[in-house]
């Protein structure tokens, strides 16, 4: 996607720079009339010269700008920050809380932020919202907060359509409630006004997020969100059954992905001790190849649909022939060199099969390492997204695609 303005160049533009300097202030004008912009319609100011000529000044457009406020981790925050002026340049930032920032987007709105943040992908940015109102903290009563979010929900949403409502605080709070206070007092007036109300899981999230100087009131579509989480924090049930906490990345990574995962077949977990993923491959009907030189747990071991290599990856795809139809990839190793493994795994894909990959980073760098890891995969995989989630710690996850076969490679 580019990310020059959305300006089209067209025959009509091209006129209107050569009409520029006609004394004619309407030729110019006519030229200008039906040039298809996002922004409102050009101001012009003419004045004489003194001289019997006509001196156009073309006034900028006023292009609506879309406050979006972004979430991430408080250690990655500048990060994100990074990444998201890399990705709109002429946008503005500031940080709002340890965790969450607004960014001043001209002439885009918040879908057409978020599918940009999917596409690049944008990897520590976790939640997104268009910010309606912010109250400062002084005036920010939990009935004050309440009332401004039924005026956003009446704004924005239908009449008696349910409605997700969602709340967080970012670092210590300023106020004397809590975000579960605040979500009681919203709720409440919400369902006054006949709004069913959820926690999640509808198609539109109204958010209230407590930072240091004031509450804002967020509104987004769910797909627009990337999480269905207050400020993307995913909390997970620990079962008793845990095998290790691992299984919470790709617990999380299942559903921030949207990622179906094959109904049957066979997978392949790489770096698989104690078990954890192959215990969720399991649970989806898979029959899992654990690559690993260390133990399963004990309730994997003697499974059916379970085959334990006791090996490195290197030496299982030097020896194997099998194709599989699903791979992940949990290893404590350097990122690049994982991702090199993805390589070699690629080969005993089938087109088309997903893969999940976590990067292990530090706090040195970490964009550039994620570039030349992406650089690195789309050798042979599509990068369909990259998130840091709420269960990753210096890490990110991504999820990829096995690629077709380059013409003249077999498969």
């Amino acid at each position: 996607m580019s990310l020059a303005p959305r300006h089209s160049t067209t025959q009509r533009d091209h006129a209107a720079d050569s009409a520029y300097g006609r004394s004619n202030v309407h030729s110019v004008l006519s030229a200008y009339r039906a040039r298809p912009v996002r922004s409102s319609f050009p101001r012009w100011w003419a004045r004489g010269s003194g001289a019997g000529d006509t001196i156009l000044i073309a006034m900028p457009p006023t292009l609506t700008t879309t406050v979006v406020l972004f979430s991430s981790a408080e250690e990655y925050f500048a990060t994100a920050s990074r990444e998201l002026r890399g990705a709109f340049p002429t946008a503005s930032l500031e940080r709002l809380g340890p965790d969450i920032g607004a960014l001043s987007v001209p002439g885009m709105s918040l879908s057409e932020v978020a599918e940009l943040v999917r596409g690049r992908p944008i990897a520590f940015v976790r939640h997104l919202s268009e910010e309606l109102r912010r109250i400062p903290v002084a005036e920010a009563t939990p009935g004050a907060v309440a009332e401004a979010a039924v005026r956003v929900v009446g704004q924005r949403w239908p009449s008696g359509q349910d409605i997700s409502v969602q709340c967080w605080v970012s670092g210590k709070s300023p106020v004397d409630y809590g975000s579960r206070e605040l979500f009681e007092s919203i709720s409440t007036a919400l369902a006054e006004q006949g709004y069913p109300v959820r926690r999640g899981g509808t198609d539109g999230v109204l958010s209230a997020s407590v930072s240091n100087g004031a509450v804002s009131i967020g509104f987004a579509a769910t797909a627009d969100a990337l999480s269905d989480w207050p400020g993307g924090r995913v909390r997970l049930a620990k079962r008793e059954e845990l095998i290790s906490r691992a299984e919470l990345k790709l617990e999380e990574a299942i559903g921030v992905f949207d990622l179906r995962l094959p109904a049957r077949g066979s997978a392949v977990d790489l770096g698989a001790s104690p078990g954890g993923w192959t215990s969720i491959l399991l649970r989806h009907g898979l029959e899992v190849w654990a690559v690993d030189p260390g133990d399963l747990d004990q309730r994997l071991v003697g499974r059916p649909r379970v085959h334990h290599e006791r090996t490195t990856s290197g030496q299982f795809f030097a020896t194997s022939r099998r194709r599989f139809d699903l791979a992940v990839n949990d290893m404590r190793m350097d990122p690049e060199l994982s991702c090199s493994v993805m390589l070699d795994a690629a080969d005993h894909l089938a087109a088309g099969a997903p893969a999940v990959i976590t990067l292990k980073l530090g706090l040195h760098r970490p964009l550039e390492t994620v570039d030349r890891c992406f650089a690195l995969l789309r050798r042979r995989y599509e990068v369909l997204g990259a998130r840091q989630l709420q269960h990753n710690r210096h890490e990110i996850t991504v999820l990829c695609r096995r690629a077709a076969a380059r013409s003249g490679r077999g498969e």
